[in-house]
C-alpha cells in the first residue's frame, strides 16, 4: 500500500470552549491509502493533551510510509503490530491509517466496514454537545438545535449550577453533563447531588483529572449518577485498570488507534460490567464514520464533531434532522472529501 497525506483545516461554527482550552480552528490531517488504483481514507486528529501534536502525527506517517508498501489491506492486524512497533503511542495517526485499511478494504470486496465486521445496520441517536459560553449563549445553542435525542453539557465554570438547572428547564429531553477533569473530588460530589435532583441528566463524564483513580472510586461510592471517564482511559490496558472506580467509558478512536483497539476496548468493558459510550473529536465526518461503524455496540452515542464545524470537508455521512446517523451502504467508510485532490 502506498501512503499519502493532506491537511484538512477545520473551523467550529462558534468558539469550542471546554474547561481547559477553546478551539477557534484546527488541523487534522487526511489520510489516503492506495492499493491496486483504489483509495482508502481516514483521519488522523491531532489533540496535543494525549501527547500528539499535529508534527508527532506528520512524523510518524512519514516513518509508516515505506513500512505500509509492505503490506496488504487484507493485514489489518499484522499492519497494527507494526505500527506498535514504530511507535509506543502516536494514536491518532495509527487511527488514520487502520480506518483507511478498513476503507480501501471494504471497497476492495464490495462492501460497507459494518457489514464486514457484522454489526447490525440501524440508525443510532447522537448526542449534540453544548460547549462553555455565556448562559444566554448555551441557551441559545440547545434552542437552535430542538430535535436531538440528548444533550452533551461541557462544564467547568464558576456557573456549573446555573447553567444545568437552565438548560434543564428549556428542554425535555436528557443532558449528558461533561467537566473535562475540571473538579475536585469533594465539588464533584457536591454537583452531581445538585444535578441527580433535576431528574434529567443521565451520567456525569471525566469529573476530575485523569489520573485520580482514587478521587473516582470515591465518587462512584457515593454517586446516585453513572461516573463515565474519557481522558482517564485511552485503551484496553486503561479499561482494566479503571473497572473499579467507574461505571463506563468513552472510547475515541483517535486516542485508541483504531477500528481494532476500540474492538477491544468494547469486549474488556462488557467483560468487566462497564456501559460503554462512543465519541469523537472536533473533525471532520470522515473520522466520524468510521466511529460510526461500531456505534451499534455501544450504549451511549457522542459523535457529533463535524456538526459543530463551519464546512465539512467530507460529504457522505447522514445525520437526520432528529439526531440520528445512518451507516451508509456505499462500501469501506461511505464517505469522500471533494475538495482534496486524492492522487500519488
Amino acid at each position: 500500500m502506498n501512503l499519502r497525506f493532506w491537511y484538512l483545516k477545520l473551523r467550529p461554527k462558534r468558539p469550542f470552549r471546554i474547561s481547559r482550552e477553546t478551539t477557534y480552528e484546527k488541523t487534522t490531517v487526511l489520510v489516503g491509502l492506495e492499493e491496486d488504483g483504489l483509495w482508502g481514507l481516514g483521519e488522523a486528529v491531532p489533540y496535543p493533551f494525549y501527547g500528539d501534536t499535529l508534527d508527532a502525527v506528520v512524523g510518524f506517517l512519514k516513518s509508516a510510509q515505506n513500512v505500509l508498501k509492505n503490506f496488504s489491506s487484507f493485514e489489518l492486524h499484522n499492519v497494527e503490530k507494526e505500527l506498535h512497533r514504530l511507535a509506543g503511542r502516536n494514536f491518532s495517526a495509527k487511527d488514520g491509517i487502520m480506518d483507511a485499511m478498513f476503507d480501501i478494504l471494504g471497497k476492495r470486496i464490495g462492501q460497507p466496514v459494518w457489514r464486514m465486521l457484522g454489526i447490525p445496520r440501524q440508525p443510532v441517536p447522537t448526542s449534540y454537545t453544548i460547549g462553555i459560553g455565556s448562559l444566554d449563549e448555551m441557551v441559545a445553542d440547545l434552542e437552535e438545535h430542538p430535535n436531538f435525542q440528548v444533550y452533551k453539557v461541557k462544564l467547568g465554570t464558576d456557573k456549573d449550577l446555573e447553567i444545568v438547572k437552565e438548560l434543564a428547564k428549556r428542554t425535555d429531553r436528557p443532558l449528558r453533563i461533561d467537566a473535562n477533569a475540571a473538579w475536585t473530588p469533594k465539588e464533584a460530589l457536591r454537583k452531581i447531588q445538585f444535578f441527580a435532583d433535576l431528574g434529567k441528566i443521565e451520567l456525569v463524564e471525566q469529573p476530575l483529572p485523569p489520573d485520580d483513580i482514587d478521587g473516582l472510586k470515591f465518587l462512584k461510592e457515593r454517586s446516585s449518577l453513572p461516573i463515565f471517564v474519557d481522558e482517564s482511559v485511552m485503551t484496553s490496558k486503561d479499561v482494566v485498570r479503571l473497572a473499579d472506580a467507574v461505571d463506563g467509558i468513552n472510547i475515541k478512536l483517535p486516542k485508541s488507534g483504531g477500528l481494532l483497539e476500540a474492538f477491544r476496548m468494547i469486549h474488556v468493558a462488557r467483560a468487566h460490567g462497564l456501559k460503554i459510550m462512543i465519541g469523537c473529536m472536533l473533525q471532520s465526518s470522515l473520522g466520524i464514520a468510521a466511529a460510526a461503524q461500531i456505534a451499534p455496540l455501544v450504549d451511549y452515542v457522542d459523535l457529533d464533531g463535524s456538526l459543530l464545524l463551519e464546512a465539512d470537508p467530507c460529504v457522505g455521512l447522514e445525520v437526520d434532522e432528529n439526531g440520528f446517523i445512518h451507516l451508509s451502504e456505499k462500501p469501506g467508510l461511505g464517505i469522500e472529501c471533494p475538495s482534496i485532490e486524492i492522487k500519488l
